[in-house]
């Protein structure tokens, strides 16, 4: 009661109005299991009453996330331009807690996890506030026994307390240090910089949103983690180091591995996942990845995005499987290169964008200069320092140091102090006002 009565206030504080909504999610699931569970005997009346639930949350989601842009593309059709966009806001979290109570339903129904008797507990696992607006996405499976019964420690708390750290770090020091560089040049590009900017700053560009997703979205989860961790929650791991992939395949088991699960054991499977023949398993492919971008928001670049991964995992699998096995160095170069140009496209604010950026990393505006870029504040020092540490962070670097250090008591406080330090500095940040962006409120 007391972590449910906290997270209504949470998201109240930030959707008034759509808190309501959120309430109707957990009494509409709620309902739903608990019919589900009482007719598991009888398949089809089951069946029917899963079919139900889905529908009504797709429809819910689909209403708030995807009406204005159907609206807007049936407006192209000549005879229907006289169509009006609803202009409903999107609720914050909604495709996350969306997917959290369809999973509740969906395992209930295949008898992988008990219906939940307690409203309020159902309650604190939709909304709970540590993974409630950003992530990861949480089965209710993985903590079902520990919505009823946890056991909390001080240790436990403590660590819970370091891996919140780690995360504010990641988000406040480094993910908005780095979209400020990037929007920076974005905007300027556009603002008549062009030629200053030339191919070397939006390569800059691209490159510092590379770490600003990667960063930001860890963050996030790392901050949940530890939440969650300091009430006794064990959330599963979302990232792994992604960018240390040596294929495109693995990079997709790495990074947001919650949503990847969720995709792959309620869309893939279910279509016939790999177990098909060959065009049949390009065809469940192509709807997985379709889906994934359309999931990711309501534009053609999120949809592109998702084709673009879902081409270059079909033809990985069908060409260079074989090729990137056996030459892992080629394989990282090949996905560091893949998921750079993927991040262009989720970049982009429209599809022309996309060769507006395209074009300038190739030249179109010219070379560019560091000179060019200093002179007009777009290549600061402290960009470059932030990038750095970006990039060795980005690889199992900092784990082994952290590892080694907890071997020996008298080092594993220098863990202690430096998260003491990165709050401090994330609290004199955010105090300061500095440009804070939060890209997965959009989704």
């Amino acid at each position: 009661m007391v972590l449910l009565g906290f997270s209504m206030f949470f998201y109240a504080w930030g959707e008034p109005i759509y808190v309501l909504l959120m309430m109707f999610s957990i009494a509409n699931n709620y309902v739903f299991g608990y019919f589900i569970a009482k007719n598991s005997e009888n398949k089809k009346r089951a069946k029917y009453l899963l079919i139900a639930s889905v529908a009504v949350n797709l429809f819910v989601l689909g209403l708030f996330k995807y009406t204005d842009f159907i609206i807007g593309n049936l407006r192209l059709i000549p005879g229907l331009s006289w169509m009006e966009p609803l202009g409903l806001a999107l609720p914050i979290g909604i495709s996350f807690y969306t997917f959290q109570t369809m999973s509740y339903t969906i395992e209930v129904y295949k008898k992988e996890t008990n219906m939940q008797k307690n409203i309020a507990t159902f309650g604190a696992y939709v909304a709970g506030f540590p993974q409630l607006i950003a992530g990861p996405i949480v089965r209710y499976r993985d903590i079902a026994e520990e919505l009823d019964e946890r056991i909390e420690t001080t240790d436990e708390f403590a660590e819970g307390l370091r891996r919140f750290t780690a995360g504010l770090a990641k988000k406040i020091l480094i993910a908005n240090t780095m979209a400020e560089a990037c929007d920076n040049i974005m905007a300027k590009y556009s603002g008549g910089f062009a030629d200053s900017i030339g191919a070397l700053g939006m390569w800059l560009a691209i490159l510092a949103y590379t770490l600003q997703i990667y960063y930001d979205f860890s963050g996030y989860s790392d901050m949940a983690i530890g939440l969650g961790r300091m009430m006794g929650f064990h959330y599963l791991e979302n990232f792994n180091y992604p960018y240390i992939s040596k294929s495109v395949t693995e990079f997709w088991r790495r990074w947001h591995m919650s949503l990847s699960s969720v995709f792959r054991d309620f869309v893939y499977i279910p279509l016939g996942g790999n177990r098909v023949k060959t065009p049949r398993w390009i065809f469940n492919m192509l709807v997985v990845w379709f889906l994934t971008g359309l999931w990711h928001g309501a534009q053609w670049t999120f949809i592109l995005w998702g084709a673009y991964f879902g081409a270059l995992l079909i033809f990985e699998k069908l060409v260079l499987k074989d090729v990137l096995q056996k030459f892992p160095v080629i394989g990282h170069i090949y996905t560091i290169t893949a998921f750079v140009f993927g991040w262009i496209i989720f970049r982009a604010e429209s599809l022309p964008h996309i060769g507006t950026i395209l074009s300038a990393m190739f030249g179109a505006s010219g070379a560019g200069s560091a000179l060019g870029l200093a002179e007009n504040g777009m290549l600061k020092p402290m960009y470059l320092v932030v990038m750095a540490v970006g990039i060795i962070c980005s690889v199992p670097v900092s784990k082994k140091i952290k590892a080694i250090l907890e071997k020996n008591k008298k080092t594993a406080y220098i863990i202690d102090a430096a998260s003491v330090v990165a709050v401090i500095l994330c609290i004199m940040m955010l105090a300061q006002g500095a440009y804070n962006p939060f890209i997965y409120f959009r989704f």
